[in-house]
């Protein structure tokens, strides 16, 4: 079974997370903030470093019930700066905490964040069909201003189009991957 290139065959978290997931198009926001913090940590890292520590993400965060993360206080900062299987950044963490707040307030102006991220293409797939993948475009540099506007963090435009791509508003299976 043919992949794209970027997946390390040696890994069976990065084959199950290319093969299940990256490029699906979600539409519940729990899996959208959930991808969204998890993008976010990722700053300066691996992917396959924030998907080797996603479970314990998801138990320290609270499965990422964004209602909960959004009230996060101080001693829960603590706690979360005092757990080793997830990246102890407080910037990151506190930027998180932030960035809960705000998508909150999208889901509120839009209905829900599906709708807010999603209409920046017309509910379309873009399909680039090109193995040369980008870093970032005008849709992800247009998301990240609209996001920084708003007061979000660690949301620049290549975390925005990694975010794209693996919510599945950006499809970039190579053309020779299964998954195109």
């Amino acid at each position: 079974m043919k992949r794209c290139k970027w997946v390390n065959e040696n890994s069976e978290i990065y084959k199950k997370y290319h093969d299940e997931e990256w490029g699906v198009p979600k539409y519940d926001d729990k899996e959208l903030f959930e991808l969204l913090i998890l993008e976010s940590f990722q700053a300066g890292l691996s992917w396959l470093t924030v998907l080797k520590k996603r479970d314990a993400f998801r138990l320290a965060y609270d499965n990422f019930d964004v209602k909960k993360v959004a009230n996060y206080n101080n001693k829960k900062v603590e706690e979360l700066l005092s757990i080793s299987n997830i990246i102890r950044s407080k910037n990151k963490i506190l930027a998180s905490i932030n960035n809960a707040n705000i998508f909150i307030k999208i889901q509120e102006e839009y209905g829900s964040f599906a709708n807010y991220i999603w209409g920046f293409t017309d509910n379309k797939i873009i399909k680039n069909g090109t193995d040369e993948l980008p870093v970032s475009t005008p849709l992800s540099d247009k998301i990240s201003k609209d996001l920084k506007k708003r007061g979000m963090k660690y949301v620049g435009t290549v975390i925005i189009y990694s975010y794209l791509q693996a919510i599945g508003v950006v499809n970039d299976h190579e053309r020779d991957c299964f998954k195109y």
